[in-house]
């Protein structure tokens, strides 16, 4: 997860989202998109040269920079109160919840993806998966550097997948959060041999609990993150998109799983989610929770959220005490 190598181009503030969004688009409404919609657009592009299947050129080597950024008091509180985290207190004041701090840099990363020279289509990209190493407590009020850079463009058994790292630091360089996320363009070939195995067969456990969300979920949490984008607003303008109803955030569920699963505060972590089927809303998903106990003996944590009826998955993930 190192961006070293990456020239760095400083940016005045961060971007907003609505903006990164219409540009991603060319005026139209989009931006990442789950598998389910990704698969009906029609005659999508799948480079940004040359027709379906073209090979993209290579990834920008550049890191966008946004330095000053604060975890502010009133929407990070707003965020946990959106996902059901806790405010944990530790000795430098709030802790910064991971998932809120997650939403902090992805404006930062999604300007990456919408560089005129990024190879890749944005319309119609998959959200494939996140990886997190939370290994500092950034405090609420503390300023931070977002730095997000692009890498790892490798063959995928639909298409070609891409890695958006962005790094959360402190003023005298400490990294305090580093997220890896995971892109999937279908249909697009680059050289290299496939190296993705096949999901597994999903097998649901014995629920610990049920979530029951509203139609205004993706309302809610597009408050809260600023991810706006349309195919989580409401049932008209997913319908636009081609979606039988507005879905759920991706992180909006990994979120609300990772402050279930309740990290002791200070501890130092790896957070890991891959997505599969969106959430429908309304609806209703049956959550699974696993460990191997609370308090300062907590090692590990496993979480899947599924259809309780059809028992199709929507996410699986981990969340494991970071050694050293």
């Amino acid at each position: 997860m190192d961006g070293d190598r990456h020239e760095p181009v400083v940016l005045d503030d961060v971007p907003s989202l609505g903006g990164l969004y219409a540009r991603a688009a060319a005026g139209a409404a989009g931006g990442l998109l789950p598998r389910a919609l990704a698969d009906r657009l029609p005659g999508r592009p799948a480079g940004r040269r040359g027709g379906t299947g073209a090979a993209p050129g290579a990834l920008p080597a550049v890191a966008h920079v946004v330095e000053g950024v604060v975890v502010d008091a009133a929407g990070h509180e707003a965020f946990c109160r959106t996902v059901g985290a806790p405010l944990r207190e530790g000795p430098g004041g709030t802790e910064a919840f991971s998932g809120h701090l997650h939403a902090l840099a992805f404006p930062v990363a999604m300007s990456v993806l919408t560089r005129p020279d990024f190879p890749l289509p944005v319309l119609g990209m998959v959200h494939l998966a996140n990886e997190v190493e939370h290994r500092g407590a950034a405090a609420v009020g503390e300023d931070l550097t977002v730095t997000a850079h692009a890498e790892r463009l490798r063959p995928h058994r639909s298409g070609a997948q891409v890695d958006v790292v962005a790094r959360l630091a402190r003023e005298d360089g400490e990294t305090v959060w580093t997220g890896r996320s995971t892109y999937l363009a279908k249909g697009v070939r680059v050289p290299g041999t496939v190296g993705d195995a096949p999901r597994e067969e999903f097998v649901p456990p014995a629920p610990t609990g049920h979530w029951r969300l509203t139609a205004g979920t993706g309302r809610d949490y597009a408050a809260v993150s600023g991810d706006w984008n349309p195919i989580h607003l409401s049932g008209p303008t997913a319908r636009a998109l081609g979606m039988k109803r507005a879905i759920a955030h991706g992180m909006y569920s990994a979120s609300r799983a990772l402050a279930e699963v309740g990290v002791p505060s200070g501890v130092p972590f790896r957070w890991t989610v891959e997505f599969a089927a969106p959430v429908l809303l309304p609806g209703t998903v049956a959550v699974a929770i696993t460990d191997d106990g609370r308090g300062a003996g907590w090692r590990r944590s496993d979480f899947a959220g599924w259809d309780p009826g059809r028992g199709r998955p929507h996410f699986t993930g981990t969340v494991a005490r970071l050694d050293g």
